[in-house]
């Protein structure tokens, strides 16, 4: 049965006094913000962006050479954004799964596979290595098919990990409803280590303490204004009260418009919105059956992703991502109560035993998107600005790994990760408005009916596969 188009009356109600605040950035623990930048000053190394990519390419960079200056600076504070927005879904994949990195990257899969379990295995013993309490779970993860088309498609993906030497294994609908109990599912691929969950939010702030004890000198709500590498030298940032010049600059600036202009052409902001139940009783989790923390994705082009939180929460996103013409971007677009409401129509699809839960948190954030769904790199000013984005939604893991790559690039090393041709390349520009903004939804229209019939991909969906755009949501 495909997902509702409209929200029902007691969608609208579960959703009607939920908090209009993430649930990862709604707790006391949040730390006090650090000073503002005032004044003038100078550093080796200025990070601007204090998300994930910003506070690893901090962090490495010190590990690397602790004498280093750095300085670290972000518009508002630690984690605010894509950060501590996310569901928490700690993924090994550098590539936007296997199939997407199959498709793009045939050649390296293999390393690149290798690359992102190692980027994981590194994560998971940085996070104790530095006491992070961040509930960090090496729980696994399901992708679950919902119609009975998906279940070869899945099956597929299986066979391909199997080849590569993934722990993947596929289970039918009773195995799979044994695992979590929901009407909908027909099967899944279970994958045991590829992906942790974790809290985001405390992640960024046990990152952003490391970064503090290692002498990193931080400057929250300090939007950089802009950035001016024509001189030979310092690249000059300039800030609402104060300029940093800085032999070199990594961006890390996620959705957010960049400061290098030509990168307009290769990322554009989809927002993305998520709803969190109120704690579920013991008698409603022995309904469920869900035992474990593994997380769950649904398996259509617009797909939901579900998990459970440590205070017995479920956590459902997804499903309806929305592009705003024009590169829209800001807090105008962080509610949207539409998706709210269509999002708890869809939990209840999927757990309808739970029909009477209500939600006590709905927010939404951007997802810097770009054409090949993977991050990507570059460098300008003779290498003295460089710059890591386009995780689209996987970049809670492949960040790390994407701040090792902005290092290697910004310090002139030639290392196994910069010889990949992932690293080497550039996704295809998305066309300038109107153009953009016709041709994103016409997609999304078009993955809506591919959902509702079988999986069929009409002509524009078929062009775009051949053109090496293959969109999902």
């Amino acid at each position: 049965m495909p997902f509702a188009r409209s929200p029902g009356p007691r969608a609208l109600r579960a959703v009607r006094d939920a908090n209009r605040r993430p649930y990862w950035l709604d707790s006391p623990d949040r730390p006090l913000a650090a000073g503002t930048l005032t004044g003038d000053i100078r550093a080796e190394l200025a990070v601007v962006g204090a998300g994930f990519t910003g506070l690893w390419t901090a962090l490495l960079a010190k590990d690397r050479d602790p004498g280093r200056d750095v300085v670290l600076l972000d518009g508002g504070t630690v984690g605010w954004g894509a950060s501590g927005r996310n569901g928490g879904f700690c993924s090994a994949s550098l590539t936007h799964g296997l199939a997407n990195g199959h498709d793009r990257f045939p050649a390296e899969l293999g390393t690149l596979l290798q690359l992102g379990a190692e980027n994981l295995d590194e994560i998971e013993a940085t996070v104790a290595r530095l006491g992070i309490d961040c509930d960090f779970r090496r729980s696994g993860e399901l992708d679950v098919a919902t119609e009975d088309y998906q279940v070869e498609g899945l099956t597929e993906v299986a066979s391909l990990g199997v080849e590569y030497g993934l722990d993947l294994e596929v289970l039918d609908a009773g195995q799979t409803r044994a695992r979590v109990d929901s009407p909908l599912y027909r099967g899944a691929v279970w994958d045991s280590r590829g992906t942790a969950m974790l809290d985001p939010a405390r992640l960024a702030w046990g990152l952003r303490d490391a970064c503090l004890r290692a002498g990193v000198r931080l400057y929250e709500r300090t939007p950089v204004t802009g950035l001016d590498s024509r001189r030979a030298g310092a690249v000059q940032l300039r800030t609402r009260d104060g300029r940093v010049a800085a032999r070199r600059v990594a961006l890390a600036t996620n959705a957010f418009p960049p400061l290098v202009r030509r990168l307009r052409h290769y990322v554009v902001p989809v927002y993305d919105y998520v709803l969190v139940t109120e704690p579920l009783t013991s008698a409603q989790w022995a309904e469920v059956g869900w035992a474990g923390y593994e997380g769950i994705g649904d398996s259509g082009n617009q797909f939901h992703y579900y998990r459970r939180t440590a205070d017995g929460r479920i956590l459902f996103g997804g499903y309806d991502a929305i592009y705003y013409r024009g590169n829209g971007f800001g807090s105008q677009h962080e509610h949207h109560s539409q998706s709210y409401a269509l999002l708890a129509e869809h939990f209840t699809q999927t757990f309808p035993q739970l029909g009477d839960v209500r939600f006590s948190h709905a927010w939404g954030g951007a997802i810097d998107t770009c054409s090949r769904f993977t991050a990507f790199w570059g460098t300008s000013a003779g290498g003295r600005v460089g710059w890591s984005m386009g995780y689209t939604g996987l970049g809670v893991g492949s960040s790390r790994f994407g701040a090792r790559v902005l290092l290697d690039l910004l310090d002139g090393l030639d290392s196994e990760r910069t010889r990949l041709s992932m690293v080497g390349s550039t996704p295809l520009p998305f066309p300038p408005e109107p153009l953009r903004g016709i041709g994103i939804d016409l997609t999304r229209w078009s993955l809506d009916r591919a959902d509702r019939f079988g999986g069929r991909r009409n002509l524009w969906l078929r062009t775009l596969d051949r053109l090496g755009l293959g969109f999902d949501s």
